[in-house]
Formats: structure tokens, C-alpha cells, sequence
């Protein structure tokens, strides 16, 4: 019995349609398997094998419990023969800054510890840096910033214009002082910068001890400068000059063997579905860029926020 042509048609369309879903979902499939394995160590290198740990921080600083207790994991773990410290940070909260480097500094007795700054470690990020034995920066890389400030509004004006007057009790004068709705006292603001000096010595201190510089150096360097890694070589903030390899490098001139993969170690944080998949996506997404070949590109679009000529005042400098 012959078929009606339109029935024909019909059927290709349909053979069509469904080889491309099955096509479909076969990619999916793959996709999800390998973003799931890699998320949960199915892929790459293994942590139980020797290997060279990096640490990534990036972004603004605050203070980060699992960040720190995965740094005092990493130096536990045995199959950990040294660590990259990959910096990407314009600062942020000092106590984050503080955290970070005193548990470097546990972490280096352990192992062999190198920072790298591919764009940025000013401020609480360059103090984190001092935390490693090794400091190693692009030549165009910023760096330093070594300073502490405190910075408020003063909406007091504004009050006034709007009829909103602020009443309050309290139990002594520099209690809750300064506050944004009322113009700071002289002792408000000298009891701030007490406290300011007192963490600027401390942050002072650091850089000159780390660095092997005197003091009246490390004061003359910590006026909140930032500096090139060019610039910073010869002040003698890093130790030199280069890509991560160069890090790698010197890792392997304190006894790390040649050749051991480099890791990245993550924080474990308290998962939620939102977050899981938000990192399920980004691990697709990573994946599916690598198997393109497109990941050189993508690295070279996220370089492009690194220095600039179009410099703006305040940018990164709110980071103590």
C-alpha cells in the first residue's frame, strides 16, 4: 500500500526531531556527569596523591572560617609537599587580612608556601602575601598599600533639611561614636585614630620584619602607596618577577619534586540547592568551555580588569 507523501514528510520530521533530543539529551548527560565529578573529585588530580595545593583568594576580604580551617587542613595533609597562595584581592576587613596570615604562617612551618599575584594583592591582600615564604608578582601587577583606615558618612546635614532630629541615651560618651547622624567629636575621632595607629604599627611591623627591612623603610613604604611589581621588586615588598611557574620554581628549590600537579583546594561551606547549583552550572560551564577550546579566550577577557590607564582615586582604596 502506497503512502500519502505528506504522511512521509511527516514521519523524517518526527525521525529529525527526535534524533535531535536524543542527541540533546546525550550531551546533557555527559555535561552533568563530569560538572558532578569533577564538583566531588571524580576528575583530575587526587588530594590523596603528592601534589602542590593552590589557594586561591579573591575579591574583597572578609573574615572566612572555612577558608581558614581548609588552610589548617592543607597542612595536616600529608600528600601536600607545597602551596601556591594566588592572590587576586584589593583588601578588605584587617581582621580578615590578620586571620589569613596567621594561618599562613602555621601553614609555612609545615610546608613550603609561595604567593603569586597575577593582578592585585594591596592592602589585607599584601598583608595576606606576607604570610607565605615566597612572593611572586606579574611585572604589572599592583601591590601594597600598606595602611589601615575607618571611614564614615555624615548624613547630619541631610537631617536637618528633612526635619529628622536623633535622640539617644547611652551609657558612656564614645559609646556607638562616630555615628553618620551627627558630626564626629574631637574625642570620637581621636579615640578612632588611637585605634588606627595602634593596627597601622602592627600592620607596619609585619612588613618590616617579613621583608627583612628596617623599620624607618617600612614606614617610609607604608603611606598607602600602590606600587608595580616592578616597583615592588626593587622596594623589596615581593621577591620576584614572573608568572606562577616561577612560584612553582622556587617551591621546587626547597624540595618539592618536579612535576607533582598543582590542585586547587576548596573551602567546604554549609551547601544549599541554590548553591549547589550555582557550582554545578559554573562546572558545566567550565567544562564545556575547556572541551571548545575556548578557555584561553575567557582567560584573556577576565585580564582585562587588571591594570589600567583610566585610573580612578578611590578605587581599592577602601580595602583596609
Amino acid at each position: 500500500m502506497l503512502l500519502d507523501p505528506d504522511a512521509i514528510a511527516d514521519r523524517r520530521r518526527l525521525k529529525r526531531r527526535l534524533g535531535f533530543w536524543r542527541i540533546a539529551a546525550i550531551v546533557l548527560a555527559v555535561v552533568a556527569v563530569a560538572a558532578l565529578a569533577a564538583r566531588f573529585g571524580g576528575l583530575g588530580p587526587s588530594t590523596a596523591q603528592p601534589h602542590v595545593a593552590r589557594v586561591t583568594i579573591k575579591g574583597m576580604m572578609l573574615p572566612d572560617r572555612p577558608l581558614i580551617a581548609m588552610i589548617d587542613e592543607i597542612a595536616r595533609t600529608e600528600s601536600v609537599k607545597g602551596v601556591i597562595v594566588d592572590i587576586d584581592s584589593p583588601g578588605g576587613a584587617t581582621s580578615a587580612g590578620e586571620a589569613l596570615y596567621e594561618s599562613l604562617r602555621r601553614l609555612s612551618a609545615k610546608k613550603p608556601t609561595a604567593s603569586w599575584v597575577g593582578t592585585l594583592a594591596a592592602s589585607a591582600g599584601y598583608m595576606t602575601a606576607l604570610g607565605t615564604d615566597r612572593i611572586v608578582a606579574r611585572r604589572t601587577a599592583l601591590t601594597g598599600s600598606i595602611g589601615v583606615l575607618a571611614q564614615w558618612g555624615d548624613v547630619s546635614e541631610l537631617m536637618k533639611m528633612v526635619g529628622v532630629k536623633l535622640e539617644e541615651v547611652k551609657s558612656s560618651p564614645m559609646k556607638a561614636e562616630p555615628t553618620p547622624f551627627k558630626p564626629t567629636s574631637p574625642e570620637a575621632r581621636a579615640m578612632l585614630d588611637r585605634a588606627i595607629r595602634d593596627t597601622y604599627d602592627w600592620f607596619v611591623g609585619l612588613v618590616a620584619d617579613r621583608r627583612g627591612l628596617p623599620r624607618d623603610k617600612a614606614l617610609e613604604l607604608a603611606d598607602g602607596r600602590v606600587v608595580t611589581g616592578h616597583q615592588a621588586l626593587d622596594l623589596k615588598l615581593i621577591d620576584a618577577i614572573g608568572e606562577e611557574s616561577v612560584a612553582v620554581e622556587w617551591l621546587q628549590s626547597k624540595g618539592v619534586a618536579a612535576g607533582l600537579p598543582i590542585v586547587d583546594w576548596k573551602p567546604k561551606r554549609p551547601e544549599t540547592a541554590l548553591s549547589w547549583v550555582q557550582s554545578t552550572a559554573e562546572a558545566a560551564t567550565a567544562g564545556v568551555v575547556a572541551a571548545l577550546g575556548l578557555d584561553g579566550e575567557i582567560a584573556a577577557m577576565r585580564s582585562l580588569d587588571g591594570l589600567r590607564s583610566d585610573w580612578h582615586l578611590g578605587r581599592n582604596q577602601k580595602s583596609e
